[in-house]
């Protein structure tokens, strides 16, 4: 890519900022047509974003771009800004899937393993030499930019498999992410971790994206060490002769081991599934989310939908072009992602439909930029009934998208038990139940006996592995004063002690372990928790 892709940027930039300058457009909408109208011309693979353009300008036209390109200081309720920092381009360990773009030495430039290098956050660390002090300052300056001074940030480290990546790398590659947020250097990933505690930008969620046989008990040793609460796994299907055709080289028992093991040392799981991989089918796809949504083996807490697209230099490329292997068009791909939402469990969420990979890249498969709202569409068409996963009903989403607001005489605690991973897990909530709202929800987990970490295996233990109070995702200024309400009436506090009963009354456990965030443990602090390895714990009482 990648100097042939800086210098048409930079030439976007320029054509761009003098059109806004000359047109001084009063709206957004405009603002986007300018935008959309230069990157076709100029056959860029995605349209750059607002801060971006706006931290190319000089200073003097930045003044003018000001009240043109940023939009009023933004932040949501919960105040957690989302950065993605992206690892330098690593081989995969066990080779390439027939599918993978990208990667050390590919067509694509040495780039991330499955990574095109034109995504915002693969350009970002392209940009920044994938340092990652460098790639989150870069974040938090654009942030700054537009007038949002972030407090709370969660990191998601992207770029292939981290955790097959020298543990040395590992740790300084966190232990500098931190050190961006705390704003000084440290001495160690311990050391930073500690400062962070008590930081002005605190750490409240880490993410690290693996493969399924680099998620065993070694692995999750080592990312509760970094200070992650949130396994993304690469598992794609759930038929070993699809991972035998694409050469995904690991099984389905190593997605059920990875499954069980994060989920009993306290983390929060998310599934990538890839429907139309070849030799699949529709009734095939159908069968692997029916099989993750229903089987104990499996049953991830959260989902991104990534179907299969077909990008020069992978090896379905050359299958596509002999006429051996076709994708799923828009269409199709519209009508399966609505069959898995009408079947999606409550306790789900559909985190992500669709990959960031730009559509000019994409030989063949969906290409819409709003795969998920085609897919609304044919839900409502097919069944009559809206999507049910926790994002749909969130209380900001419901407000947002449908102008709903809870009515609190309507708000009760939902508990629903389920066994997975050979443990059993409840989901607590409070929502409207009229109105199907959800306002917030904890996860409680009564682990199996194969429990690896020491913190838990000891003595009778449950886990609570998340705990999420919802606030709406709009301007400040655009809240009505019922919705700012719903954070400050104790639900986190009344999930936490629901949870402390049913562990104590219903499986006489002596402990309680939660998996926080680093900038969260003050909170947990509060309520008798105190530092246990990489959790906070307490003993119970009856």
């Amino acid at each position: 890519m990648n100097v042939q892709n800086a210098d048409i940027f930079e030439v976007a930039y320029r054509r761009i900022i003098r059109e806004l300058i000359e047109k001084r457009p009063q709206d957004q909408k405009t603002v986007g047509k300018i935008k959309a109208k230069i990157c076709k011309e100029l056959h860029l693979p995605r349209m750059p974003s607002n801060p971006e353009i706006f931290m190319t300008a000089s200073k003097e036209e930045q003044e003018i771009l000001r009240p043109i390109l940023l939009r009023k200081p933004v932040r949501t309720i919960s105040g957690v800004t989302i950065i993605a920092v992206m690892t330098k381009p690593y081989p995969c360990p066990h080779g390439k899937c027939a599918y993978c773009p990208g990667g050390p030495g590919s067509v694509l430039g040495d780039v991330p393993q499955s990574y095109t290098g034109y995504e915002p956050a693969t350009m970002r660390g392209i940009e920044n030499q994938f340092d990652p002090y460098k790639q989150v300052m870069n974040r938090l300056n654009q942030y700054r930019a537009i007038g949002h001074i972030p407090s709370k940030v969660e990191l998601i480290i992207m770029g292939g498999t981290f955790t097959a990546t020298p543990k040395t790398y590992q740790e300084w590659f966190i232990k500098r992410c931190l050190d961006a947020l705390n704003g000084r250097d440290s001495r160690s990933l311990e050391e930073a971790q500690l400062l962070n505690e008590t930081a002005p930008i605190r750490n409240v969620g880490l993410t690290i994206e693996t493969r399924p046989d680099y998620a065993k008990e070694k692995h999750v040793d080592m990312t509760l060490h970094l200070g992650a609460t949130r396994l993304e796994l690469g598992v794609q299907t759930v038929f070993d002769d699809i991972y035998e055709l694409v050469r995904r080289g690991h099984t389905v028992q190593d997605v059920i081991d990875a499954t069980r093991i994060a989920k009993d040392a306290g983390y929060k799981i998310c599934y990538h599934m890839m429907p139309k991989l070849p030799g699949s089918s529709y009734e095939r796809d159908l069968e692997a989310f029916k099989t993750i949504f229903t089987d104990p083996r499996f049953k991830p807490d959260m989902l991104k939908i990534y179907p299969t697209v077909v990008v020069k230099g992978t090896e379905i490329y050359k299958w596509w072009q002999e006429g051996k292997y076709r994708p799923y068009t828009n269409e199709e791909a519209a009508e399966l992602i609505a069959d898995v939402m009408h079947m999606i469990p409550r306790w789900i969420r559909i985190q992500r439909v669709q990959r960031d990979i730009p559509a000019t890249m994409i030989e063949a498969g969906p290409t819409t930029g709003n795969l998920r709202q085609l897919a609304h569409q044919k839900l409502f068409e097919k069944y009559g009934e809206l999507c049910h996963d926790i994002r749909c009903r969130e209380v900001g989403h419901k407000w947002l998208h449908h102008k709903i607001l809870p009515d609190e005489e309507n708000i009760k605690l939902n508990i629903e038990k389920y066994e997975a991973s050979k443990g059993i897990e409840f989901f607590i909530s409070f929502d409207d139940i009229k109105k199907d709202i959800l306002i917030g929800f904890l996860r409680l987990r009564i682990p199996s006996e194969h429990a690896h970490r020491k913190e838990i295996n000891q003595i009778p233990t449950a886990i609570v592995r998340e705990l999420h109070v919802y606030g709406p995702q709009l301007p400040v200024g655009f809240l009505p004063k019922k919705l700012q309400e719903w954070q400050h009436k104790g639900f986190g506090r009344k999930l936490l002690e629901t949870a402390e009963e049913i562990a104590i009354n219903e499986f006489d456990r002596k402990k309680m372990v939660i998996i926080s965030g680093i900038g969260v443990r003050e909170y947990y602090y509060k309520f008798g928790y105190k530092r246990d390895g990489p959790y906070v714990s307490k003993l119970l009482q009856k």
